[in-house]
């Protein structure tokens, strides 16, 4: 049983980190992450949504969707598509740490930074 907990403490603990450091590499303070509704406040920032979207984050069965929805456009956020928003939403405890701890850079809201710039015709 000691084991089971100390496996248990260890992930919460790598969850906590990797949500940390997600938080600093957008430009936010890492500390937001602990703090309960303002976290996700500060993941709306992150993402480029309103702050209305934590009142339907409070409606059952919507909040399903828009919490998938706040996942895919953090995981846009940070330069990756939906396959890694898949795994974000199964596997977590895996990608959570990938996106924080990993190479990845902050790109903007849903990845706007990223988007192609239109130029001029001649």
């Amino acid at each position: 049983m000691g084991t089971v907990i100390l496996i248990y403490v260890a992930i919460i603990a790598l969850m906590i980190v990797s949500m940390w450091k997600i938080y600093t590499k957008a430009g936010k303070p890492g500390w937001a992450c602990l703090i309960p509704i303002y976290n996700i406040l500060v993941l709306l920032e992150i993402v480029g949504k309103p702050w209305w979207w934590l009142l339907l984050m409070l409606i059952p069965f919507v909040n399903i969707v828009f919490a998938i929805w706040m996942l895919n456009l953090l995981s846009k956020s940070f330069g990756h598509g939906v396959g890694f928003t898949i795994g974000m939403l199964f596997l977590s405890f895996v990608f959570l740490p990938i996106l924080g701890l990993g190479d990845s850079k902050y790109v903007g809201p849903a990845g706007q930074a990223q988007a192609p710039q239109a130029t001029p015709a001649a």
